[in-house]
């Protein structure tokens, strides 16, 4: 199955998620709910398994959430995490009917992912907070780093459609290709300002936009 696409899992393609795995079981769900795009899952998956190998416990931020489907499942894989706040300038409302999915399969979800339309800068953030979003389009990327830097909170970035205009590429740019450069200077600026990074990849044939930041208060 093409992990890349971006048609939309349905009750259709169930058999392809019937093994005894957590991960097949949440894409049971994505597919009764019916309205979340493949790749998306197999994004939000893979994120999510990487930030709960470093970040566990928290508030769940999910900044530029879309369907708040990585807000879940952060919950999902960590219980010790009280509840997520998932915030969009525009909540799709499809997110309801996929919150619904994955509440009936897991009631202990229930009630602990909070919807909200906002203004990413008017979000309050707290310390012991882990921020994330996966592909905040261009700048938006800079300001969840931005926002998480000001709490201290603990942040994981899957950074998307880099806007290299006037951009801050760390005098890389002769060496590397602009999107690698910047995201180069991204880490150089969070370990100047006091933080543990930490740099990986989830897998090319889900995305191209692969890499994953994640950064903690030394």
């Amino acid at each position: 199955m093409d992990r890349s696409s971006r048609n939309r899992l349905t009750e259709k393609l169930l058999p392809q998620f019937g093994g005894d795995t957590l991960f097949d079981a949440v894409g049971r769900a994505v597919c009764a709910a019916g309205c979340l795009p493949r790749k998306e899952l197999y994004e939000a998956w893979e994120v999510a398994r990487r930030v709960r190998r470093r970040f566990r416990g928290g508030r769940i931020v999910d900044l530029a959430c879309g369907h708040g489907l990585l807000a879940q499942l952060l919950l999902l894989l960590d219980d010790s995490s009280p509840l997520a706040l998932a915030v969009d300038r525009r909540i799709p409302k499809s997110a309801a009917t996929l919150a619904a999915a994955m509440d009936a399969a897991w009631p202990r979800l229930h009630g602990r992912t909070r919807f909200v339309e906002a203004e990413l800068e008017t979000v309050a953030l707290h310390r012991d907070d882990v921020v994330v979003s996966a592909h905040a389009c261009g700048g938006l990327t800079d300001l969840v780093l931005d926002r998480a830097v000001e709490a201290r909170a603990r942040v994981a970035v899957l950074p998307c459609c880099h806007d290299l205009k006037g951009a801050d590429l760390g005098g890389l740019e002769g060496w590397l290709d602009g999107p690698l450069a910047m995201d180069a200077a991204r880490v150089a600026r969070l370990r100047s300002l006091g933080y543990r990074v930490f740099t990986q990849r989830i897998p090319g044939d889900i995305t191209p936009k692969n890499r994953l930041l994640l950064a903690e208060p030394e």
